[in-house]
């Protein structure tokens, strides 16, 4: 344990004794970003500590020239990379003195209470396999964001949005107790509606697995920690209908790039819309408080942050492309996490559904 973590180190879950590991070194914009991303998110949490993996030499210099981060930051050196092109298999066979394996094994080592990164999704997610290991019970883990949606929340979870391209029923079981654990746990929603992706919201619709899922979500949920609404569609994911949307990741992840593109777009068409002409620029500074605050609920940098959902420790996946508002939002999601010690209530759920199953 490092002397950073031993000397805040206790059994009360507050925040004066939460550390979040970081990759500095992941994701498009940088490490400057990453360690704006951290300033930003200590003015919110001016009692958590971190520490930061990367190359000492210029984190040093970033670091040293924010006062604030001096006496709250430990670095780590790590003189390699995972870039965005490395295949998983080739993180877990040459990324051991890389940032984003040191940040995993801070987590690991108990240093830290949860890892944020920006990095490769799928290195970050082999290495986080082969260092903290899945909660007994899981097949495969998943990847679990905030959708902006119509609830009082502001937003709706989902999961998986890639980290497995399959999920057979089982794990679509197990996705739904997770997300729904993520929804109570993480965020205070004592009775999360669960809704599984479907084409139709008819039973006698989707592929077999699907229907096998539905039987086992529906038949799990006699413990009444959630409520199952049945199967859900596209047009219900940013609604008020559900509160946790599963499906597999190779669905959940083409969902997510459609949102993000299409979000993408309308910002474009809008902007372009109130340049067109004077008349369209005089709308707009009419216009202009509506449109900051519509703008601020669907800003994807303040939902950024997909969590490793069935693994020993907290991994915190941001954007790649994040800038020090997302990164910001990633740590934030990672604290309130750790301070909530929801991967042990996580672990705790899950284990009690395959006592259950194990014993019917």
């Amino acid at each position: 344990m490092s002397e950073l973590a031993k000397r805040i180190s206790s059994t009360n879950p507050n925040k004066s004794n939460i550390v979040i590991s970081v990759d500095a070194m992941g994701g498009d914009n940088g490490p400057s970003a990453v360690i704006s991303g951290i300033e930003m998110a200590a003015k919110s949490n001016p009692d958590v500590k971190f520490i930061i993996n990367g190359d000492k030499s210029k984190l040093e210099k970033l670091v040293g020239n924010r006062k604030n981060l001096n006496k709250i930051c430990e670095i780590r050196h790590s003189p390699d990379v995972i870039s965005m092109n490395d295949k998983p298999s080739h993180a877990m066979r040459h990324g051991k003195n890389s940032s984003m394996w040191g940040t995993i094994d801070a987590v690991k080592d108990k240093d830290a209470a949860a890892a944020v990164s920006c990095g490769n999704t799928g290195a970050l997610m082999a290495i986080s396999m082969i260092r903290l290991r899945k909660i007994p019970g899981v097949y495969r883990p998943a990847i679990a964001i905030l959708w902006p949606s119509a609830n009082a929340l502001g937003f709706n979870f989902m999961l998986d949005v890639g980290a497995d391209i399959r999920a057979d029923a089982p794990d679509l079981l197990k996705y739904a107790l997770m997300g729904a654990s993520y929804a109570r746990n993480g965020f205070g929603l004592k009775h999360p509606r669960v809704g599984l992706l479907n084409v139709g919201t008819e039973e006698h619709k989707g592929r077999s697995e699907l229907k096998e899922a539905h039987d086992l979500i529906s038949e799990s949920n006699e413990d009444g920690e959630y409520e199952y609404v049945g199967f859900v569609e596209g047009n219900d994911i940013p609604s008020d209908r559900v509160d946790v949307i599963v499906t597999d990741g190779f669905t959940g992840n083409i969902a997510l790039k459609t949102g993000e593109g299409t979000a993408s777009m309308i910002g474009t068409a809008m902007r372009e819309s109130f340049k067109a002409t004077w008349f369209s620029r005089l709308g707009a500074l009419f216009a202009i408080v509506p449109l900051k605050r519509f703008s601020r609920r669907i800003d994807p940098r303040r939902k950024n942050g997909g969590v490793f959902l069935g693994l020993n420790g907290t991994v915190v996946k941001s954007h790649g492309a994040a800038d020090s508002t997302g990164i910001a939002a990633a740590i934030n999601l990672a604290v309130q996490l750790a301070e909530m010690r929801f991967n042990e209530k996580l672990a705790a759920r899950v284990a009690s559904a395959s006592i259950d199953g194990e014993s019917n």
